[in-house]
């Protein structure tokens, strides 16, 4: 007789910003049969993906996939553009953000790191007095996270280009895009970026093993003399097979098969709807937290990120106990606080394949979970979330635009 486990009844509610949960048609799309990655048929493949990448991106620049997690996607930026010693400009707006200004330092390149409360974007203004005062051009490049996926809070790519721009300075603009492409407006053209950074497991609704960078002109120029040692994450290597729908190595095929249902899924609904949906459920979970009483951690309404929320405990109560809660009690995984963050903040994921009804029951976990973990709140946080739902439109299917 086989042995019985415990299992709870339903399905797992995953909710923190990332990984995120994976539709049902990409699940099935994963588990195709294995093609040839040298044959017509994987060719195809590559170049629907390839082009279809750069409509997420908004852009006409040439974008590169990795066989990796965002992790790789960051090195794969800063070594295809510097040379040993040189100097980045980096915001420091949460746990990600100083995550990339390590790698930066161990791959020998000095780091002047803006210093953040966490509760904030970056400060496009401080950048460009920063940059101005750069007499010998000796910063290289700008590095900002999009969307901080510890704290919730976004920073204004478009204004830091203005920033750039205005202090006359030649420094590349980098973007972290990992938990807002396709779940934020982002435009990697319009906005001025050089290089942004992606990776397939929040937005793009893929699990974790693809990440990408869109690449602008002039970072491809300042590849052909960077000199920070690359092999794998060479773009010369990529470029040169890509425009056939190839990769130089073996590339993860059956995630490709999944990569281009969510492309298929995203530009189906819509940018502008995907954008406006995530903009509504952020705003419906925001007003549940007011609700509850508790604090939001992005402190500025223009800052707010439409993919999570990161909310603050009552003093003297441990974030990762309600957590464990929720988890115990209601099968829902919460993210975590990290690093100076830890235990003192969870965060609420709504973000990738995602819709009404489940926000609702996510609001309901954790209202539920309050209570149960003895959290001091007040009752009507999920009311306050269904009333903004009631009152707003969702966008109709017939809205999409063309593909």
């Amino acid at each position: 007789m086989l042995p019985l486990h415990s299992h709870p009844s339903g399905r797992h509610f995953l909710q923190i910003p990332g990984p995120t949960n994976v539709p049902d048609r990409v699940l099935r799309a994963i588990d195709h049969p294995t093609i040839d990655h040298r044959g017509p048929e994987f060719g195809e493949l590559g170049k629907a993906v390839l082009a279809g990448m750069k409509k997420i991106f908004q852009t006409e620049a040439d974008v590169i996939i990795y066989p990796a997690s965002g992790t790789g996607a960051w090195e794969a930026a800063l070594v295809n553009t510097m040379s040993p010693g040189n100097k980045v400009l980096m915001a420091e707006t949460g746990h990600f953000a100083t995550l990339w200004k390590r790698m930066a330092e161990r791959l020998g390149l000095q780091v002047e790191f803006q210093a953040g409360d966490w509760r904030h974007g970056a400060d496009p203004e401080q950048i460009r007095k920063r940059l101005a005062a750069d007499d010998g051009r000796e910063i290289k490049a700008v590095c900002v996270v999009h969307n901080e996926t510890a704290t919730g809070v976004i920073s204004d790519v478009a204004a830091v280009r203005k920033a750039i721009d205005a202090a006359g300075h030649p420094a590349l603009l980098m973007v972290d895009t990992i938990s807002s492409l396709g779940s934020i407006d982002y435009r990697h053209d319009e906005w001025g970026a050089d290089v942004t950074v992606a990776g397939s497991q929040k937005g793009m609704m893929l699990p974790p093993g693809l990440s990408f960078n869109a690449v602008s002109a002039k970072a491809l120029e300042a590849s052909k003399t960077a000199a920070l040692p690359r092999s794998y994450w060479d773009w010369k290597e990529m470029l040169a097979i890509n425009p056939r729908g190839y990769f130089p190595y073996t590339p993860a095929t059956n995630l490709l098969y999944g990569l281009y249902e969510a492309l298929e899924m995203l530009l189906g609904e819509g940018l502008e709807n995907v954008f406006a949906r995530h903009r509504r459920h952020g705003e419906a979970t925001r007003r549940a937290v007011r609700a509850w009483g508790l604090e939001i951690l992005c402190q500025k309404p223009e800052e707010y990120s439409p993919a999570l929320t990161a909310v603050l405990m009552p003093e003297g109560h441990s974030a990762d106990a309600f957590r464990k809660t929720v988890l115990t009690h209601y099968d829902m995984s919460l993210g975590q606080g990290l690093s100076k963050l830890a235990d003192k903040v969870f965060r609420i994921g709504h973000l990738g394949d995602f819709n009404d009804l489940t926000l609702c029951g996510t609001l309901s976990g954790v209202e539920m979970g309050l209570k149960q973990a003895g959290v001091p709140h007040n009752a009507g946080g999920v009311q306050a979330a269904l009333d903004y739902l009631a009152q707003t439109s969702r966008p109709r299917p017939d809205q999409a635009q063309a593909r």
